[in-house]
């Protein structure tokens, strides 16, 4: 059973930083894909960041370029999203999503073509 585990959301004023991390477990699991997605209240949920296995490709929704950054650590089996000058507007719930069966690609931010998901963390951003 392949578990996604978020963590690090919390409350922060604009301007400032968070890491979340997703834990990946399960019978020797190793995605090719691994996304970030997030979800604010009343609207569709988004791609924020992918990263294809060995992180060389990555993919960044144009909102977040430049502010955050997409990484792995792969003897943890852990990625993350490093969230730098925060707005109001990044507030959501953000998810973690992997699948195996294809790389990131043009797709990376199509939430249908991941069967794999971590239950969410809450990021607020004040003003």
């Amino acid at each position: 059973q392949v578990q996604l585990v978020e963590s690090g959301g919390g409350s922060v004023q604009a301007g400032g930083s968070l890491r979340l991390s997703c834990a990946v477990s399960g019978d020797t699991y190793s995605p090719n894909c691994m996304a970030w997605f997030r979800q604010a209240p009343g609207k569709g949920r988004e791609g924020v960041a992918a990263a294809n296995t060995g992180g060389i490709t990555t993919y960044y929704a144009d909102s977040v370029k430049g502010r955050f950054t997409i990484s792995q650590d792969n003897a943890k089996n852990t990625f993350y999203l490093q969230m730098n000058s925060l707005k109001p507007d990044d507030t959501a719930m953000y998810y973690c999503a992997a699948r195996r069966w294809m790389a990131c690609g043009g797709i990376w931010d199509r939430e249908s073509e991941f069967n794999h998901w971590g239950q969410g963390t809450q990021v607020t951003v004040s003003s």
